[in-house]
């Protein structure tokens, strides 16, 4: 490879937009100016919330950009997923600062997908190694705890495997379509008992009187965003967890995606009681948020589930991604996925007691997603 230079950027919105078009997946909601830009501007990724914008950006000795690693310095561990509160604490036990930490991954985001944003370029792993040797050095020189890459392509997690840094695994639920023409095939697929205890779920929220609308983001005003944002919100509260978003970044959000946002909103009177924000790329659906403003008979399974798997079938979606979480979702035919992160621990003795760690943990992941995927209901 030429000669390069690597050098941090403090916010997505100074990089050049043309950069993110070729380095960027094509359509890919998240890993794109438009969604980074806009929740930093917004500081849903901001310092308030303890996110601190350092891409680094690669460029040839021509200025040209050949290669992008999106990330953050982080102050706590909400809204990255990297699981290491438990990290956190052992390192205050032993008198050691954890945070900051540097992260490269999506904000408040639990997909997987590439991190190492290279385009289709020939050298896409000479400019990963060289990104990789940077940020461990970054790390080194400004003294922090560790660094991680959150939900890396699998070819990445090797690659960073194979630069000593650690592994971890955990278990998600992730809907695929198996060749079904519609709902009503996929649903053929239960044992007669589970098909119809989701026909009655679906039957009581259409009986109810509750109307469902599915609108991409550039087709909601921004007038309804707060009755929208207040819905999600209320899910926040119930858990005593704070809502990172605000109505204003949605709006945005939704101008700039358009039908990269799709939003399935119930309706009772004419008036939203309850909402489920999504995105999408070409071939995957991500569930985000929920929220409702009561207790509605299986609207949540509804709004979260079974509209967006007929909205896949209907738009030639092949994935559906829910969110973290859930065993619940088993039952309804998501199927246990292995996700991995990789973290680079500063310290040898801290990286060697966490890679114990983390090797007996790999073992109960495995021993759980099998024994999950026995449960799946679906008939091969």
């Amino acid at each position: 490879m030429t000669t390069v230079s690597i050098a941090l950027t403090p916010s997505a919105g100074m990089i050049d937009s043309d950069a993110w078009e070729r380095l960027a997946p094509a359509g890919h909601p998240f890993l794109s100016a438009d969604f980074l830009e806009t929740i930093e501007r917004h500081a849903v990724a901001g310092p308030g919330n303890g996110w601190q914008a350092s891409h680094w950006l690669l460029k040839d000795g021509d200025d040209t950009a050949l290669g992008l690693l999106p990330t953050y310095l982080k102050s706590n561990s909400h809204g990255d997923f990297v699981r290491d509160w438990s990290w956190a604490g052992a390192y205050e036990q032993l008198g050691k600062p954890y945070y900051p930490k540097l992260l490269s991954g999506l904000p408040h985001t639990p997909a997987g997908g590439n991190r190492f944003l290279t385009g289709d370029g020939t050298t896409s792993q000479d400019i990963r190694q060289a990104l990789i040797e940077t940020v461990k050095a970054h790390v080194a020189e400004n003294q922090l705890s560790s660094w991680h890459v959150a939900l890396p392509a699998p070819d990445e997690v090797e690659h960073l495997r194979s630069q000593g840094l650690l592994v971890s695994h955990d278990v998600q639920f992730h809907w695929h379509d198996r060749g079904y023409e519609d709902f009503a095939a996929y649903l053929a697929r239960f044992p007669s008992e589970k098909r119809r205890k989701i026909k009655a779920e679906r039957r009581r929220v259409a009986e109810s009187g509750i109307s469902i609308e599915i609108r991409h983001g550039n087709e909601i005003a921004p007038a309804e965003w707060p009755a929208l944002y207040a819905l999600y919100a209320m899910t926040f509260v119930k858990y005593r967890n704070y809502a990172a978003f605000s109505a204003a970044c949605f709006a945005e959000l939704g101008s700039r995606l358009e039908r990269r946002m799709v939003v399935f909103i119930a309706y009772a009177d004419g008036e939203p009681v309850a909402v489920s924000i999504c995105f999408r790329s070409d071939d995957t659906l991500y569930g985000r948020y929920w929220g409702t403003n009561g207790k509605h008979h299986s609207l949540h399974f509804e709004l979260c589930f079974y509209q967006g798997i007929d909205y896949c079938l209907k738009h030639g979606l092949t994935t559906f991604e829910p969110g973290a979480g859930g065993e619940h979702k088993v039952a309804r035919g998501f199927e246990p996925t292995i996700v991995r992160s990789c973290h680079w621990i500063e310290d040898q003795r801290m990286r060697s007691l966490i890679g114990q760690y983390l090797e007996r943990h790999r073992a109960s992941v495995l021993a759980y997603a099998e024994e999950a995927t026995a449960h799946l209901p679906l008939r091969r």
